[in-house]
């Protein structure tokens, strides 16, 4: 049960559904979350945390990026409301925003090749994210 009660306090955040949700297409590193939510690192950190010690998400390191993927090894109550979740909130105008965000922010790296702070600053600028 303590299990399950982490897991649901996990997906009891707005910023962490969408975090989920956007996880659920590919891994991604925290930078393009934060250019997606429009959120400070401290705080995509912070989230990704809750969600990491939940058993949601998992982390690997690629130099100086961190990437973070859904936990496909989730137990198996958990692992079916992760899928109801995910498929109710991608039916929401934020999450079709949120994915239109990620392809623009996808589609910028590949134009300057990079993904580094200095790319990010860029693109959060265009976006008109503070």
């Amino acid at each position: 049960m303590e299990n399950m009660l982490k897991l649901l306090k996990a997906l009891s955040d707005g910023a962490r559904l969408r975090i989920l949700m956007l996880l659920s297409s590919r891994e991604l590193c925290v930078c393009q979350l934060m250019a997606v939510l429009c959120i400070s690192q401290p705080l995509v950190s912070k989230n990704l945390n809750i969600m990491k010690n939940a058993g949601l998400i998992r982390s690997r390191r690629d130099g100086k990026l961190m990437f973070y993927s859904i936990n496909r090894a989730l137990e198996r109550n958990g692992a079916a409301l992760v899928k109801s979740v995910i498929k109710g909130f991608k039916s929401s105008p934020e999450a079709a925003m949120d994915l239109e965000a990620l392809s623009e922010c996808t589609e910028f790296q590949k134009k300057t090749g990079r993904c580094d702070m200095e790319t990010l600053k860029k693109f959060l600028k265009e976006r008109g994210c503070r």
